[in-house]
């Protein structure tokens, strides 16, 4: 029988799962393993980093953006540890990803040698497949094993190998299951669709929250909302399943949402959650029956009192909705919404029109919105950035956009966008990050430029931590510890190959969109930004009262009253 050694057997199951790119750090405990990707370059693309975390982020982003496996690869102990985050990432927003972890050789185990971490221990939170190889005759079996079930449970597969383990000869015998792989999803029951048409029918309020689970159902969705009538809300990273700026549309409900679908929510009588586990449940009304759609049992009424579920696909539910039901030709409740709506847009209006010095932050997200070509992919960090990118960018169905939802990672922007440019080479990617946020990875914009990912990485530059100075003022407390030196990126991404562009002007930063909207390098646009407040979309009275407990205190402490955002703005949103 054909002999193979263990790491090119497991590379070539690897590339017949489609598998392409690995992102990654290479060292002395996963040396074989690069060693086989070196001789398989020409199936699989290796990455190299200069940091594990932003190669477990970026294959996070990788499956987020695209449905498939994203592979990260470190040495055990402290690579392993740094990818822990990455990870994390992609356990919270159900991302398939396979982590390669080398570990110290067979013989060693156990000893407590040099940077011997117990890998499958240290990840038995995140991951939902985690083994230790002990032989190598298994090691082809186990990748294949990994892959499907990342993908089964959308979450993290870890195979920590013995650096011994894949320079071993094993019989070339094992054929992968990739080509036999269906990921089932159960069908919507009729007698259940229709039971949903009848508690339909008869809602005079009814209001779509709609989620991730929905993203491969685009026109199903749309079709819906539209044939019945609904006002709908999209949860933050399925911004764009619809078009944001569709009539029904109301933006995002929580914090970082609007007036409009918060005073939606609590005028509904029926709320219809499709695929989505959102976590914040003090924003859904508690107090009206729910629908919700979604195939894995384990997410119904996690949130919600259910009054009717449907263990199902959102394609195959959604399908059969549109089928079996009644077009509504209109519908008060939602053209009160679409009122709010109205006015809402005139105040982010005026918001984007306020008086300011440098670079208004609102503004710059709107022109953003408004030039960004139709496949435009956006990766979008926390902070800030997250605030205006959800109020201010209107994503389409034919755009991507990546954040980390519900780990909420600073430092996932740039991972995200030199994931997007790997996949996509033609298209344009924004990878829009705070100050905070882009020095936590800001290494890694160096790997753009050694890998020719011509993206455009905007940073918010304030010199502050601006997300927890607000939220420490809405809190009662006085702001400490937020303010942050000045470094002048553009400068760093000239340093490292790259274009860097310094901006202090709305008229500036709009310039720099225009001259780069065919970027052929790494371009950085350091915009000097207005310290402007990311306001609750619905001021709620502990947020309200957070503040005037901020204002006073501070006033006793400096005899003069702090810089706040504008009254009027204040005022609209909570009252």
């Amino acid at each position: 029988m054909l002999k193979i050694k263990a790491a090119d057997k497991m590379v070539q199951v690897m590339a017949a799962w489609g598998i392409d790119n690995v992102y990654g750090l290479p060292g002395d405990s996963v040396d074989t393993t690069v060693e086989a990707l070196y001789r398989h370059q020409d199936q699989i693309k290796f990455t190299q980093v200069r940091h594990e975390e932003v190669a477990a982020l970026a294959a996070s982003a990788h499956a987020k953006l695209t449905g498939r496996v994203g592979v990260c690869l470190s040495i055990g102990g402290p690579g392993a540890i740094h990818l822990l985050n990455g990870l994390y990432d992609a356990k919270m927003d159900h991302a398939p990803v396979v982590a390669i972890v080398g570990q110290v050789q067979s013989q060693l185990l156990n000893t407590g040698f040099f940077q011997e971490v117990d890998t499958p221990n240290l990840c038995a939170d995140v991951a939902v497949y985690n083994k230790l190889v002990t032989s190598p005759a298994t090691l082809p079996k186990l990748m294949d094993e990994a892959i499907r079930m990342a993908y089964k449970y959308q979450g993290v597969s870890v195979l920590t190998i013995p650096d011994d383990i894949p320079d071993h000869k094993i019989a070339d015998n094992f054929q992968p299951t990739a080509g036999q792989f269906q990921l089932q999803r159960p069908q919507a029951q009729i007698s259940e669709v229709d039971q949903a048409l009848r508690m339909l029918q008869h809602a005079q309020k009814p209001l779509v929250l709609l989620g991730t689970g929905a993203r491969h159902a685009q026109a199903a969705a749309r079709e819906f909302v539209e044939r019945y009538a609904l006002p709908f809300i999209q949860t933050m990273p399925a911004k764009g399943i619809i078009a944001d700026d569709h009539p029904n549309a109301l933006g995002q409900i929580g914090k970082l949402g609007t007036k409009p679908a918060y005073e939606a929510m609590f005028n509904a009588d029926l709320l219809i959650l499709i695929g989505t586990d959102y976590p914040y449940a003090p924003y859904l009304n508690q107090h009206i029956p729910a629908i919700q759609i979604d195939w894995d049992p384990s997410k119904i009424g996690h949130r919600h009192n259910v009054a009717l579920s449907l263990v199902a696909d959102a394609q195959s539910a959604l399908t059969l909705l549109n089928a079996r039901g009644q077009v509504v030709n209109g519908r008060p409740f939602l053209a009160a919404c679409q009122k709010n709506m109205r006015i809402w847009r005139s105040w982010m209006h005026d918001v984007q029109n306020k008086p300011h010095t440098g670079v208004l932050p609102s503004k710059m997200f709107a022109q953003l919105s408004k030039t960004a070509p139709k496949d435009v992919v956006w990766s979008v960090d926390v902070g800030t950035a997250t605030s205006f990118g959800a109020r201010f960018i209107d994503v389409q169905p034919t755009q991507k956009y990546t954040i980390s939802a519900w780990l909420g990672t600073m430092g996932c922007a740039l991972p995200g966008g030199i994931a997007a440019k790997s996949v996509w080479p033609q298209r344009l990617v924004y990878a829009i990050c705070g100050d905070g946020a882009f020095a936590m990875v800001m290494q890694d914009f160096v790997t753009a430029v050694k890998y020719n990912l011509p993206m455009v990485v905007v940073v918010l530059n304030n010199k502050l931590l601006a997300f927890i100075e607000y939220e420490q003022q809405s809190a009662g407390q006085q702001n400490y510890a937020v303010d942050l030196a000045e470094i002048d990126f553009a400068k760093f991404a000239e340093a490292c190959g790259g274009v860097g562009v310094n901006v202090t002007t709305d008229a500036e930063f709009a310039q720099a969109l225009e001259k780069y909207q065919h970027p052929t390098k790494p371009v950085l646009i350091n915009a000097a930004v207005y310290d402007e407040a990311p306001l609750p979309g619905k001021i709620v009275k502990d947020e309200a009262q957070g503040y005037l407990h901020f204002g006073f205190d501070y006033f006793k402490e400096n005899f003069q009253m702090p810089k706040m955002p504008p009254f009027q703005e204040i005022l609209r949103q909570f009252l």
